[in-house]
C-alpha cells in the first residue's frame, strides 16, 4: 500500500504538471496564432474538459496549423493518461483487496509453540520437522510480501517486526516453547535481547553464521548457539574418514551391541554393479537394510532389484560386528593411501572443518582456493580444469566440493567428472533444490546446508522428545505401541502401510532387535522406527 500511494502521488503531480504546461501553451497560441486572446482559467478548463473526455470544441474551429497540432498532442496525450492510470493506479488497488493477506497476530489459546522469526531455507526443513511431531509453530516475518506468500503457500505465518516487543508479544512468546532466530547474525542478537524483554524464561536459540561472533549471541541471553557450516563440514568430512577406516564410524545405538548406521558404497566396491538382491549383503552380514539412497533419493524399503552404484548409500541396522563386516564390503577394493589422494576445493568454513577433520584422522590431503591463505596448498579457479589437474584430481580419489554457490558447485563437479570418471565426488549445496542437479552432474553424495542445519534446530528444540535424526530425510524415533499392541509384526504390516521399518522393540528395560514376522507386540512396548519424514507422519496417523 506504501508503494501505491507513491505512485499516486507522484501521478498526481506529474499530471498536474502536465495540464499546466499545455494549459500555458494553449493560452498562448490562442494569443498568438488564433489572435483571441482570453482568461487562464478558460485555457484551462478547455485543457481539463480534453483530458477528461468532458467536452470538445470549446474554441473550435481552430483556424491555424500550431493550434491544430496542439489540440491533437493534448488529445493523443489526455488518452494515454487515462489509460495509463488503469494499471498504475486501479489494478493494484483490485489486486490488493483481492489478495490474501498474512495476519499480524495469531489465534489466541496458541500455546507450547515455536517462534521462528523470519524464515529461511533451513526453516523449511525445521517446520517439517515440527510438523511431524505435531508441535505447533508461527513464523513472525517482517516482508510483508514475502508473509503474504507463506501465508497463501499454507504456512502459519504473522506479519510483524521480530525485533520489537510488539511483534513477539503478537506471537505470543510467553506462552511458546522455543524461539529461534533466524536472520543475519546482528539481527539475530537484537531479537534475542526482544525475547529477553518480553520473557527471561522462554528458550532462545539463535542461529551463527559466523563462529567468531558466537559469543556475542551468548552475552544477548541465546540459551543455545548454532553454527550449521561446522556441523556440514563434519558431516561431509565424515564420508570420507569412515571410508578409509576399517572401523564403522558414526552410528546410532538402539540397543546394546545394535545399531543403525549409513554406509556409502564407495567406488571400486565389489558391490558397484550388483542389485540388492543379488549382493549377498544379508546373507554375508546378517543386517537389515532398512532403506537406501539412490542418487539422493531415498526409497524405504528399497526394490530387491535395485543397482548399487557409487552414490549409493544403505542405511542398515544391526550389531556392530554385523555393520564392519558391511563396511569391509563397502569400501573400494583397491585404494590407494598417497599424499593428495583427497582434494579439497574451498577453504571457507565448511573447508576448513573439513580440512580439519581430516587431519585429525590422518587423511593425506590438498586444499583448493580462490585465496592465498593459509592452509590453501593450490591457489586456483574450481572451475578451470588445468588448475583442477594441478591440485591433483586427475589422480584424486576423492573430491570434496565446499564452495559456497552452487552454480560453481555445479560446474565443477561436471568439469572434475571429465578429468576423473573414477573419483568419489562429495559436495555441498547451499540450497535443497539444487541437490538433484549435482547429482546430475556427476557428484556421489550431496549435503543440504539448509537440510542439515534445519535438522539440527529440530533437535535442539525436540530435546524433550525420544527423536534421532539422521543426516537427510531420515528419522530414527521411539513411539509408543498404541493401536498395534496384541497384534504381531506381520500382521501390522507397517513397512507397505507407512513405508516406515520396525528396527526394534523396548520392552521391560530391553531391546528385542530379532523381529520374525510372528512377534507380537505387546501394548505397552516401545517401538523404535525408522522411515522418511512423510513415512513418519503417516505411521503416526495410521497407529497414533
Amino acid at each position: 500500500m506504501d508503494t501505491w500511494l507513491r505512485r499516486t502521488l507522484l501521478y498526481i503531480v506529474a499530471l498536474g504538471g502536465i495540464i499546466l504546461g499545455y494549459a500555458f501553451a494553449y493560452d498562448y497560441g490562442m494569443a498568438v496564432f488564433e489572435n483571441n486572446p482570453q482568461p487562464f482559467l478558460r485555457s484551462l478548463r478547455v485543457v481539463v474538459e480534453t483530458f477528461t473526455t468532458t467536452g470538445y470544441g470549446s474554441d473550435a474551429p481552430w483556424s491555424t496549423t500550431e493550434m491544430r497540432l496542439l489540440v491533437i498532442v493534448m488529445d493523443i496525450t489526455g488518452v494515454v493518461l487515462i489509460f495509463l492510470a488503469l494499471p498504475v493506479l486501479l489494478f493494484p488497488l483490485f489486486e490488493e483487496a483481492m489478495a490474501t493477506k498474512a495476519p499480524n497476530t495469531v489465534e489466541n489459546g496458541l500455546s507450547d509453540h515455536v517462534v521462528i522469526c523470519q524464515f529461511s531455507p533451513r526453516g523449511e526443513t525445521l517446520v517439517t520437522e515440527l510438523d511431524t511431531w505435531d508441535v505447533d509453530y508461527v513464523i513472525v516475518e517482517p516482508d510483508r510480501d514475502l508473509a503474504n506468500d507463506l501465508y497463501e503457500d499454507g504456512y502459519y505465518v504473522i506479519h510483524a517486526d521480530p525485533q520489537s516487543v510488539d511483534g513477539l508479544e503478537r506471537a505470543h512468546l510467553s506462552s511458546a516453547r522455543a524461539l529461534v532466530a533466524d536472520a543475519s547474525d546482528q539481527v539475530n542478537t537484537s531479537i534475542i535481547l526482544t525475547a529477553r524483554e518480553v520473557d527471561e524464561s522462554v528458550q532462545t536459540i539463535s542461529v551463527v553464521k559466523e563462529p567468531d561472533r558466537a559469543k556475542y549471541h551468548d552475552l544477548a541471553g541465546a540459551d543455545a548457539v548454532l553454527s550449521p557450516r561446522g556441523l556440514l563440514g563434519e558431516s561431509l568430512a565424515s564420508k570420507v574418514t569412515t571410508g578409509v577406516s576399517t572401523t564403522l564410524g558414526d552410528s546410532i545405538e538402539i540397543g546394546e551391541d545394535f545399531d543403525i548406521a549409513e554406509l556409502p558404497i564407495h567406488r571400486g566396491s565389489d558391490l558397484v554393479g550388483t542389485t540388492l538382491a543379488d549382493s549377498g549383503i544379508r546373507e554375508q552380514t546378517g543386517v537389515n537394510v532398512i532403506g537406501a539412497w539412490f542418487r539422493g533419493q531415498f526409497v524405504s524399503p528399497p526394490d530387491p532389484d535395485a543397482e548399487l552404484d557409487g552414490s549409493t548409500v544403505l542405511l542398515v541396522s544391526g550389531t556392530e560386528s554385523q555393520l564392519e563386516q558391511l563396511k569391509q564390503m563397502t569400501l573400494s577394493s583397491v585404494r590407494g593411501f598417497r599424499r593428495g589422494e583427497t582434494v579439497i576445493i574451498g577453504a571457507g568454513e565448511v573447508g576448513q572443518t573439513i580440512t580439519s577433520a581430516l587431519t585429525n584422522a590422518g587423511v593425506p590431503h590438498t586444499v583448493l582456493d580462490q585465496a592465498d591463505e593459509p592452509g590453501v596448498d593450490v591457489v586456483g579457479d574450481a572451475t578451470d580444469p588445468e588448475e583442477l589437474r594441478h591440485a591433483g584430481v586427475g589422480t584424486a580419489r576423492t573430491v570434496i566440493l565446499a564452495l559456497s554457490a552452487d552454480t560453481d558447485t555445479e560446474f565443477a563437479t561436471l568439469v572434475i567428472r571429465d578429468l576423473n570418471p573414477d573419483v568419489e565426488i562429495i559436495a555441498r549445496a547451499e540450497e535443497s533444490e539444487n541437490v538433484q542437479k549435482m547429482y546430475r552432474a556427476g557428484a556421489d553424495y550431496v549435503l543440504a546446508l539448509s537440510t542439515v542445519s534445519g535438522r539440527m534446530l529440530a533437535s535442539t528444540i525436540l530435546e524433550d522428545e525420544d527423536v534421532i535424526s539422521m543426516d537427510q530425510q531420515v528419522e530414527v524415533i521411539r513411539v509408543a505401541a498404541n493401536g498395534l499392541g496384541n497384534t504381531t509384526i506381520g500382521e501390522a504390516d507397517v513397512r507397505s502401510r507407512t513405508g516406515c521399518t520396525v528396527v526394534a522393540i523396548e520392552r521391560n528395560g530391553a531391546v528385542i532387535t530379532d523381529l520374525s514376522p510372528d512377534v507380537t507386540i505387546e501394548p505397552t512396548d516401545k517401538l523404535v522406527i525408522a522411515g522418511t519424514d512423510d513415512g513418519v507422519t503417516r505411521f503416526k496417523s495410521v497407529f497414533g
